[in-house]
């Protein structure tokens, strides 16, 4: 390795004039000397498709090398100038020519997150990850046509195909990534749920499951109550009642609602208002969590068929109309001050 670096620095000193000793010992300070680095350490980006010229004349604008001839040819006799791998990276504070080729070589960039969140609509996941400036945008000009070629999925419409769910990832990776993750788990966890199911009267398809978890993430965040109101609407589809859920007519409304449901807006035929047709909406109305599609495959069992908001982000259940109207009274009808439908 010695002889092979002689050897170089001898090119060097074609360039440069002067000693072999005296290169040598040179070449030796600028492998170990650590980096002008500031603070605590700082971050570097290897662009995807950056030259090892592009990247010597990053670092020397840095600041961080003072002989690109030097930091070739350690690239080159260390064999990691071969290996470099594009990423955002910390350097810490004593990191060395040696030890930053090392840093690149690895792979292991900084990881960022992105949490898509539970009763999210698939407009406002789109607009969280365009917004996202650690992202490479793909999806600016893709419809949903488009995306769901991407997705290779036969599901018409890209509503609640995408798991609820934390996700790393590195800057530049692209936000159709992390959709096309997001899809990849949500079937591995759906079709893992619809083999486990309990309930095998209620869905012909999982596509109907899912459209059911939506449903039901839109109608409580309380984890204890999903598998109540599963069982409330697996009841209802069995009796072939409809399943009179106001978070289908918010959908049907798009932006036509406000913040509040009226009569007419009960009455008002649309494909997923639910007071009007019988069985589901034709497509999941959100983004759903592993636990709401466990629970709409997995119902509680009971003999409810309505349940009404308390108003502390808790529900009462109801086995008949009558006791259902009675809650209706006490609860909406005479709404505390402080009244939520979710919990705080």
């Amino acid at each position: 390795m010695k002889r092979k670096l002689l050897i170089g620095l001898t090119g060097v000193l074609a360039l440069g004039g002067g000693g072999v000793g005296w290169l040598w010992n040179d070449y030796q300070r600028f492998v170990s000397a650590s980096l002008p680095l500031s603070g605590q350490g700082e971050v570097f980006t290897l662009v995807r498709g950056t030259s090892f010229s592009e990247l010597q004349q990053a670092l020397s604008r840095n600041g961080w090398i003072d002989n690109k001839h030097y930091f070739r040819l350690l690239a080159r006799e260390s064999g990691l100038g071969r290996r470099l791998k594009a990423g955002e990276y910390e350097v810490p504070v004593g990191t060395t020519p040696l030890s930053l080729l090392q840093i690149l070589a690895s792979g292991r960039s900084i990881q960022h997150r992105v949490t898509l969140v539970e009763g999210s609509r698939f407009s406002e996941l789109k607009a969280q990850l365009l917004s996202d400036s650690r992202l490479t945008h793909l999806l600016t000009n893709m419809d949903n046509k488009a995306l769901l070629a991407e997705l290779k999925t036969d599901w018409k419409h890209p509503e609640g195909l995408f798991l609820a769910e934390t996700y790393q990832f590195q800057r530049g990776d692209s936000d159709l990534s992390i959709l096309l993750r997001a899809h990849r788990l949500l079937k591995e966890k759906l079709n893992a749920a619809w083999q486990q199911r309990t309930d095998k009267k209620s869905y012909k398809v999982p596509y109907e499951a899912l459209i059911m978890a939506s449903i039901i993430e839109k109608e409580t965040a309380q984890p204890r109550e999903r598998p109540q109101i599963a069982g409330v609407f697996a009841r209802r589809l069995s009796k072939g009642m409809r399943l009179q859920t106001d978070p289908t007519v918010i959908y049907g409304m798009g932006d036509r609602y406000v913040g509040n449901i009226t009569r007419a807006d009960l009455r008002r035929p649309t494909p997923y208002n639910t007071y009007v047709i019988k069985g589901l909406p034709p497509t999941p109305i959100a983004t759903v969590g592993v636990e709401a599609i466990e629970a709409a495959l997995n119902p509680a069992e009971g003999k409810a068929l309505y349940f009404v908001a308390r108003g502390d982000g808790s529900h009462v259940f109801s086995n008949t109309l009558r006791q259902h109207n009675r809650a209706v009274r006490e609860y909406q009808l005479r709404r505390r001050k402080d009244y939520r439908s979710t919990p705080e």
